[in-house]
Protein backbone atom coordinates (compact mmCIF):
# COMPACT_ATOMS: atom_id res chain seq x y z
CA UNK A 1 0.00 0.00 0.00
CA UNK A 2 1.13 3.53 -0.81
CA UNK A 3 0.21 6.14 1.78
CA UNK A 4 -0.06 9.67 0.41
CA UNK A 5 -0.09 12.71 2.70
CA UNK A 6 -1.83 15.95 1.74
CA UNK A 7 -1.97 18.25 4.76
CA UNK A 8 -3.40 21.09 2.64
CA UNK A 9 -5.97 19.22 0.53
CA UNK A 10 -8.20 21.27 -1.77
CA UNK A 11 -10.84 21.26 -4.44
CA UNK A 12 -9.07 22.02 -7.71
CA UNK A 13 -11.20 24.11 -10.07
CA UNK A 14 -9.98 24.37 -13.67
CA UNK A 15 -11.48 27.08 -15.91
CA UNK A 16 -10.85 27.13 -19.65
CA UNK A 17 -11.24 30.57 -21.24
CA UNK A 18 -10.61 32.06 -24.68
CA UNK A 19 -8.46 34.99 -23.56
CA UNK A 20 -8.54 36.85 -20.22
CA UNK A 21 -10.02 40.35 -20.15
CA UNK A 22 -8.64 42.35 -17.22
CA UNK A 23 -11.33 44.19 -15.25
CA UNK A 24 -14.17 42.74 -17.34
CA UNK A 25 -16.58 39.81 -17.23
CA UNK A 26 -14.96 36.62 -18.56
CA UNK A 27 -17.07 33.75 -19.88
CA UNK A 28 -15.77 30.30 -19.00
CA UNK A 29 -15.88 27.80 -21.88
CA UNK A 30 -15.63 24.76 -19.64
CA UNK A 31 -14.82 23.93 -16.04
CA UNK A 32 -13.94 20.89 -13.96
CA UNK A 33 -13.72 20.12 -10.26
CA UNK A 34 -11.38 17.51 -8.79
CA UNK A 35 -9.90 16.68 -5.38
CA UNK A 36 -6.53 18.38 -5.31
CA UNK A 37 -3.38 19.14 -3.41
CA UNK A 38 -0.01 17.69 -4.35
CA UNK A 39 -0.48 14.48 -2.38
CA UNK A 40 -3.80 13.77 -4.05
CA UNK A 41 -2.20 14.49 -7.41
CA UNK A 42 0.15 11.64 -6.50
CA UNK A 43 -2.70 9.39 -5.38
CA UNK A 44 -4.71 9.50 -8.61
CA UNK A 45 -1.99 8.51 -11.10
CA UNK A 46 -0.66 5.88 -8.67
CA UNK A 47 -4.06 4.18 -8.71
CA UNK A 48 -4.37 4.47 -12.50
CA UNK A 49 -0.98 2.76 -12.81
CA UNK A 50 -2.18 -0.14 -10.67
CA UNK A 51 -1.25 0.87 -7.13
CA UNK A 52 -3.26 0.54 -3.93
CA UNK A 53 -3.46 3.97 -2.29
CA UNK A 54 -4.63 5.33 1.05
CA UNK A 55 -4.80 9.12 1.28
CA UNK A 56 -4.49 11.04 4.53
CA UNK A 57 -4.10 14.64 5.67
CA UNK A 58 -6.55 17.28 6.84
CA UNK A 59 -10.01 18.02 5.46
CA UNK A 60 -12.93 20.00 6.80
CA UNK A 61 -16.50 21.11 6.13
CA UNK A 62 -18.61 20.46 3.04
CA UNK A 63 -15.57 20.87 0.79
CA UNK A 64 -13.78 18.17 2.77
CA UNK A 65 -16.72 15.81 2.36
CA UNK A 66 -16.65 16.44 -1.39
CA UNK A 67 -12.92 15.65 -1.52
CA UNK A 68 -13.47 12.29 0.16
CA UNK A 69 -16.49 11.41 -1.99
CA UNK A 70 -14.69 12.33 -5.19
CA UNK A 71 -11.60 10.30 -4.24
CA UNK A 72 -13.70 7.17 -3.84
CA UNK A 73 -14.58 7.29 -7.55
CA UNK A 74 -10.86 6.91 -8.31
CA UNK A 75 -10.56 3.86 -6.06
CA UNK A 76 -8.58 5.78 -3.44
CA UNK A 77 -9.21 4.96 0.23
CA UNK A 78 -9.67 8.09 2.35
CA UNK A 79 -8.21 8.18 5.86
CA UNK A 80 -8.27 11.92 6.58
CA UNK A 81 -8.26 13.71 9.91
CA UNK A 82 -11.26 16.04 10.09
CA UNK A 83 -11.13 19.63 11.29
CA UNK A 84 -13.93 22.15 11.92
CA UNK A 85 -12.78 24.59 9.22
CA UNK A 86 -13.57 24.43 5.50
CA UNK A 87 -11.14 22.85 3.06
CA UNK A 88 -9.71 25.30 0.54
CA UNK A 89 -10.20 25.67 -3.22
CA UNK A 90 -7.48 26.25 -5.81
CA UNK A 91 -8.35 27.79 -9.17
CA UNK A 92 -6.44 27.08 -12.37
CA UNK A 93 -7.28 29.28 -15.38
CA UNK A 94 -6.17 28.05 -18.80
CA UNK A 95 -6.19 30.74 -21.48
CA UNK A 96 -6.55 28.80 -24.73
CA UNK A 97 -5.99 31.85 -26.92
CA UNK A 98 -2.66 32.92 -25.41
CA UNK A 99 -1.59 29.52 -24.06
CA UNK A 100 -1.12 30.95 -20.56
CA UNK A 101 -1.90 29.22 -17.28
CA UNK A 102 -2.74 31.21 -14.12
CA UNK A 103 -3.36 29.82 -10.63
CA UNK A 104 -5.10 31.21 -7.53
CA UNK A 105 -4.39 29.19 -4.37
CA UNK A 106 -6.43 29.78 -1.22
CA UNK A 107 -4.54 29.61 2.10
CA UNK A 108 -6.95 27.19 3.78
CA UNK A 109 -7.64 26.69 7.49
CA UNK A 110 -5.19 26.99 10.39
CA UNK A 111 -4.00 23.90 12.30
CA UNK A 112 -2.92 24.11 15.94
CA UNK A 113 -0.30 21.96 17.66
CA UNK A 114 -2.89 19.90 19.55
CA UNK A 115 -4.68 18.92 16.32
CA UNK A 116 -1.35 18.13 14.69
CA UNK A 117 -0.27 15.88 17.56
CA UNK A 118 -3.54 13.97 17.30
CA UNK A 119 -3.04 13.69 13.55
CA UNK A 120 0.48 12.30 14.09
CA UNK A 121 -0.98 9.47 16.20
CA UNK A 122 -3.40 8.74 13.36
CA UNK A 123 -0.54 8.92 10.84
CA UNK A 124 1.63 6.47 12.84
CA UNK A 125 -1.02 3.77 12.54
CA UNK A 126 -1.36 4.31 8.79
CA UNK A 127 2.42 4.38 8.32
CA UNK A 128 2.76 0.95 9.92
CA UNK A 129 0.48 -0.50 7.24
CA UNK A 130 2.18 1.19 4.27
CA UNK A 131 5.09 0.14 2.07
CA UNK A 132 5.86 3.62 0.75
CA UNK A 133 4.85 7.01 2.14
CA UNK A 134 4.66 10.06 -0.14
CA UNK A 135 4.49 13.39 1.70
CA UNK A 136 3.79 16.28 -0.65
CA UNK A 137 3.10 19.99 -0.89
CA UNK A 138 2.57 22.76 1.61
CA UNK A 139 1.30 22.69 5.19
CA UNK A 140 -1.68 24.56 6.65
CA UNK A 141 -1.21 27.80 8.51
CA UNK A 142 -0.15 27.18 12.10
CA UNK A 143 2.44 24.50 11.29
CA UNK A 144 6.16 25.23 10.94
CA UNK A 145 9.16 23.69 9.20
CA UNK A 146 9.35 20.82 11.68
CA UNK A 147 6.02 19.33 10.55
CA UNK A 148 7.40 17.18 7.76
CA UNK A 149 10.60 16.53 9.67
CA UNK A 150 8.56 14.81 12.38
CA UNK A 151 6.51 12.88 9.83
CA UNK A 152 9.57 11.66 7.93
CA UNK A 153 11.11 10.49 11.20
CA UNK A 154 7.97 8.53 12.11
CA UNK A 155 7.91 6.87 8.68
CA UNK A 156 11.60 5.97 8.79
CA UNK A 157 11.28 4.58 12.34
CA UNK A 158 8.49 2.34 11.00
CA UNK A 159 10.96 1.02 8.42
CA UNK A 160 9.18 2.55 5.41
CA UNK A 161 10.40 4.30 2.28
CA UNK A 162 9.46 7.97 2.69
CA UNK A 163 9.31 10.36 -0.28
CA UNK A 164 9.31 14.06 0.59
CA UNK A 165 8.24 16.47 -2.15
CA UNK A 166 8.02 20.02 -0.84
CA UNK A 167 9.97 23.28 -0.93
CA UNK A 168 11.51 26.06 1.16
CA UNK A 169 12.04 25.57 4.87
CA UNK A 170 9.84 22.46 4.88
CA UNK A 171 12.29 20.79 2.52
CA UNK A 172 15.39 22.19 4.22
CA UNK A 173 14.32 20.93 7.64
CA UNK A 174 12.69 17.79 6.25
CA UNK A 175 15.90 16.37 4.79
CA UNK A 176 17.50 16.54 8.25
CA UNK A 177 15.36 13.47 9.00
CA UNK A 178 16.87 11.72 5.92
CA UNK A 179 13.83 10.88 3.77
CA UNK A 180 14.29 8.03 1.31
CA UNK A 181 13.77 10.36 -1.65
CA UNK A 182 13.39 14.01 -2.60
CA UNK A 183 12.69 15.58 -6.01
CA UNK A 184 14.11 19.13 -6.00
CA UNK A 185 14.09 21.48 -8.96
CA UNK A 186 17.02 23.77 -9.82
CA UNK A 187 16.07 26.52 -7.35
CA UNK A 188 15.54 24.02 -4.55
CA UNK A 189 18.83 22.22 -5.06
CA UNK A 190 20.59 25.59 -5.02
CA UNK A 191 18.82 26.44 -1.76
CA UNK A 192 19.79 23.12 -0.16
CA UNK A 193 23.46 23.20 -1.14
CA UNK A 194 24.37 26.86 -1.65
CA UNK A 195 25.86 25.94 -5.03
CA UNK A 196 25.19 27.91 -8.23
CA UNK A 197 24.47 24.74 -10.27
CA UNK A 198 24.99 26.54 -13.58
CA UNK A 199 25.74 23.31 -15.42
CA UNK A 200 24.50 19.74 -15.35
CA UNK A 201 27.80 18.63 -13.84
CA UNK A 202 27.41 21.09 -10.97
CA UNK A 203 23.81 19.98 -10.41
CA UNK A 204 24.89 16.35 -10.24
CA UNK A 205 27.65 17.23 -7.73
CA UNK A 206 25.09 19.10 -5.59
CA UNK A 207 22.71 16.12 -5.72
CA UNK A 208 25.58 13.83 -4.71
CA UNK A 209 26.26 16.05 -1.69
CA UNK A 210 22.61 15.68 -0.59
CA UNK A 211 22.78 11.92 -1.18
CA UNK A 212 25.83 11.73 1.12
CA UNK A 213 23.78 13.47 3.82
CA UNK A 214 21.51 10.42 4.03
CA UNK A 215 18.90 10.89 1.29
CA UNK A 216 18.90 7.60 -0.62
CA UNK A 217 17.44 8.94 -3.89
CA UNK A 218 17.81 12.50 -5.19
CA UNK A 219 15.74 12.96 -8.36
CA UNK A 220 16.27 16.35 -9.99
CA UNK A 221 13.79 17.73 -12.51
CA UNK A 222 15.21 19.36 -15.65
CA UNK A 223 11.84 20.43 -17.07
CA UNK A 224 11.40 19.55 -20.73
CA UNK A 225 14.97 18.17 -20.71
CA UNK A 226 13.90 15.31 -18.45
CA UNK A 227 15.56 14.52 -15.14
CA UNK A 228 18.43 12.75 -13.45
CA UNK A 229 18.71 10.57 -10.35
CA UNK A 230 21.54 10.11 -7.89
CA UNK A 231 21.19 6.94 -5.81
CA UNK A 232 23.25 4.13 -4.31
CA UNK A 233 23.24 2.14 -7.57
CA UNK A 234 24.54 5.04 -9.68
CA UNK A 235 23.60 8.23 -11.51
CA UNK A 236 20.95 7.99 -14.22
CA UNK A 237 19.75 10.52 -16.80
CA UNK A 238 16.26 10.40 -18.34
CA UNK A 239 15.48 12.18 -21.61
CA UNK A 240 11.85 12.46 -22.64
CA UNK A 241 10.36 12.93 -26.13
CA UNK A 242 8.87 16.27 -27.13
CA UNK A 243 5.11 16.31 -26.60
CA UNK A 244 2.25 18.76 -27.14
CA UNK A 245 1.51 19.43 -23.48
CA UNK A 246 -2.08 20.31 -22.57
CA UNK A 247 -1.73 20.72 -18.79
CA UNK A 248 1.64 20.61 -17.01
CA UNK A 249 0.19 21.16 -13.52
CA UNK A 250 0.77 18.01 -11.49
CA UNK A 251 3.33 16.42 -13.81
CA UNK A 252 5.88 16.41 -11.00
CA UNK A 253 3.32 14.76 -8.72
CA UNK A 254 2.68 12.11 -11.37
CA UNK A 255 6.42 11.44 -11.44
CA UNK A 256 6.37 10.97 -7.67
CA UNK A 257 3.52 8.45 -8.15
CA UNK A 258 5.72 6.51 -10.57
CA UNK A 259 8.61 6.48 -8.10
CA UNK A 260 6.33 5.40 -5.24
CA UNK A 261 5.01 2.48 -7.30
CA UNK A 262 8.48 1.46 -8.40
CA UNK A 263 9.84 1.54 -4.87
CA UNK A 264 6.87 -0.44 -3.55
CA UNK A 265 7.55 -3.08 -6.21
CA UNK A 266 11.32 -3.00 -5.56
CA UNK A 267 12.14 -2.43 -9.23
CA UNK A 268 15.62 -1.49 -10.55
CA UNK A 269 16.24 2.27 -10.69
CA UNK A 270 16.41 2.33 -14.50
CA UNK A 271 12.92 0.84 -14.69
CA UNK A 272 11.56 3.10 -11.94
CA UNK A 273 12.89 6.21 -13.67
CA UNK A 274 11.56 5.16 -17.08
CA UNK A 275 8.08 4.42 -15.73
CA UNK A 276 7.96 7.59 -13.61
CA UNK A 277 9.01 9.71 -16.58
CA UNK A 278 6.37 8.05 -18.77
CA UNK A 279 3.61 8.67 -16.20
CA UNK A 280 4.68 12.31 -15.91
CA UNK A 281 4.75 12.88 -19.68
CA UNK A 282 1.42 11.08 -20.17
CA UNK A 283 -0.24 13.27 -17.54
CA UNK A 284 0.80 16.40 -19.46
CA UNK A 285 -1.31 15.22 -22.40
CA UNK A 286 -4.59 15.47 -20.45
CA UNK A 287 -6.55 18.47 -19.22
CA UNK A 288 -7.39 16.98 -15.84
CA UNK A 289 -4.64 17.38 -13.25
CA UNK A 290 -3.32 14.12 -11.83
CA UNK A 291 -4.80 12.00 -14.62
CA UNK A 292 -3.36 10.03 -17.52
CA UNK A 293 -4.24 7.18 -19.86
CA UNK A 294 -2.29 3.94 -19.65
CA UNK A 295 -2.18 3.80 -23.44
CA UNK A 296 -0.31 7.14 -23.49
CA UNK A 297 2.13 5.94 -20.85
CA UNK A 298 2.78 2.67 -22.69
CA UNK A 299 3.32 4.55 -25.96
CA UNK A 300 5.81 6.94 -24.37
CA UNK A 301 7.78 4.38 -22.34
CA UNK A 302 9.98 3.07 -25.17
CA UNK A 303 10.67 6.65 -26.31
CA UNK A 304 12.27 7.60 -22.99
CA UNK A 305 16.04 7.29 -23.02
CA UNK A 306 17.67 6.19 -19.76
CA UNK A 307 21.47 6.52 -19.56
CA UNK A 308 23.76 5.65 -16.69
CA UNK A 309 26.17 8.58 -16.44
CA UNK A 310 28.08 7.80 -13.27
CA UNK A 311 28.36 5.94 -10.00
Amino acid sequence: MILTVTLNAAIDKRYVVDGVLQGEVNRVKSCSYTPGGKGLNVSKPAVIAGGSVVATGFVGGHAGNYIEEALSTFGITSAFYHLKGESRSCINIWDEKNKIQTEFLEPGFEVGEEDFLQFLEHYKKLANEAEVIAISGSVPRGLDGTAYQRMVKIGKEAGKKVILDTSGNLLKMGIEAAPSMIKPNLDEIRMLTGKSCDSLEEMIKAAEDIHKRGVEIVAVSLGSEGSFVVCSSGIYRARVPKIDAVNTVGCGDSMIAGFALGLSRQLPMEEILRNASAVSAASALREETGFFLMEDMQRLQPQIEITRIGG
